[in-house]
């Protein structure tokens, strides 16, 4: 979850100061579409709708002072195969398909990634079966040059790991998202689109055959809208009018990252077999673009939805997540995990542990605390994880109702889906 930060985009706002505050009435534009949120996949729907509609005048939206500061700017860096989702979902589906379109992006556009390799470890009996259902579900996906190796195999790929068996994938990568975000979004300008940031949405109202956008500088009344809002996705459904469930949940998951002298233990990415009933795939090594190698990530309930420190507590967010009818469930119901992870989240033994499973070598004293995430994870009523990306429509608004992991891999065709239902419910071809 790297934190580098692209560099700040104009803003066409500031092209003519703001009102004060106070000011009875504020300026009004009327673009045909507004996307609130400029994250990767709000830039990835940005891009495609523009390239399909060249006319169309479009608007995007953020309120932080840069693209991409949150999910985009602070997730894995990893370039995902599509081996872990269920097959014919979207997640297998756009996820094989945004794997190859991103390489295919970032060699056009002389971005820097890498194929680097990922093994998967199994390291006890009881993981062997889970192995393979992993192995079949990458060939059910199409995922390319899949393999079951061997401990011999194993040590030639990573010298310093240990398993009973592994899953070898060699086309998962590592990039920096950030890096994707920044171009799509200077695409974005150079179609004609519009980049504003610094403009938090306070308030979203279909009035009629429009939608009035309120934030603090200026009211938009666009035609249509697509809400790209990560964590604060169902509020700014809500906001709409929309249903509040599914909650999205913050899950905050932190890094170590390994010193000089235990670099040389690991040469790319080594994940555990993960536990099927959660969307999370456990402590593992991350490279990075580089050079430098992170363990982590675990996943602990983060007490505010952009709190990426152990002691960020924002009151609203906690209780809006505690008391949710889905994460009492969910809560009561894996209490055991969820232990189990906030001992990790204080402790760096506990948490160097799980990685020593595969290489155990790594001592507590060769890491040393690294960033940290948030992981925007919707959840049902009834207390489960939804385990795939979710898109409503409510009249003239679509929401994104859930995009965590893999969306950045997926980033480009989810922009190309979203594109295609805005197009055909839109009427925006006619």
């Amino acid at each position: 979850m790297p934190q580098t930060n692209p560099p700040n985009l104009p803003n066409p706002s500031e092209a003519v100061p703001p009102l004060p505050s106070s000011a009875p009435e504020r300026s009004t534009r009327e673009p045909d579409l507004v996307i609130v949120g400029a994250g990767i996949v709000g830039l990835a729907t940005a891009r495609a709708l523009l390239l399909r509609h060249p006319n169309l005048k479009l608007t995007v939206l953020d309120k932080e002072a840069q693209i991409a500061t949150h999910q985009t700017g602070r997730n894995s860096g990893v370039i995902h195969s599509g081996l872990y989702y269920k097959p014919g979902s979207l997640k297998a589906k756009l996820c094989v398909q945004g794997s190859a379109a991103m390489v295919r992006y970032c060699e056009e556009h002389g971005i820097a990634q890498k194929r680097c390799g990922k093994v998967v470890i199994a390291a006890t009996e009881s993981e062997l079966p889970r192995l393979h259902e992993l192995y079949a579900r990458g060939q059910a996906n199409g995922v390319p040059g899949l393999s079951l190796i061997g401990p011999e195999r194993l040590r030639e790929i990573e010298p310093h790991a240990v398993g009973l068996q592994a899953l070898h994938s060699p086309n998962t990568g590592i990039i920096d998202y950030s890096l994707v975000a920044d171009s799509f979004a200077r695409e974005i300008t150079a179609l004609g689109g519009v980049v504003q940031t610094d403009q938090e949405v306070t308030a979203i109202e279909p009035l009629g055959n429009r939608v009035r956008i309120t934030t603090q500088s200026e009211v938009l009344e666009p035609r249509f809208v697509i809400v790209c809002g990560g964590v604060h996705a169902d509020r700014l459904a809500v906001k709409s009018g929309g249903p509040k469930e599914p909650r999205i949940v913050p899950f905050r998951g932190d890094y170590y990252v390994l010193k000089p002298s235990q670099r040389p233990l690991i040469n790319a990415l080594i994940y555990p077999v993960p536990d099927p009933n959660y969307p999370f795939l456990g402590v593992h090594s991350t490279l990075k673009m580089d050079g430098s190698m992170w363990l982590g990530p675990n996943a602990v309930l983060a007490f505010a939805r952009e709190g990426y420190r152990r002691w960020d507590v924002s009151a609203r967010d906690l209780w809006d997540a505690l008391r949710a009818p889905g994460f009492q469930k969910l809560a009561w119901r894996s209490w055991r995990t969820g232990l189990d992870e906030l001992i990790r989240d204080f402790s760096r033994h506990y948490f160097v542990e799980a990685a020593q499973r595969f290489v155990p070598e790594l001592t507590t004293d060769g890491v040393e605390p690294g960033p940290a995430g948030i992981r925007a994870q919707a959840l049902t009523p009834d207390g489960s994880l939804v385990d795939d990306f979710v898109f409503d429509q409510l009249g003239p608004i679509i929401h994104v109702r859930n995009a965590p992991s893999p969306a950045a891999t997926s980033s480009l065709p989810i922009g190309q889906h979203i594109a295609g239902l805005a197009t055909d419910s839109f009427g925006l071809g006619r």
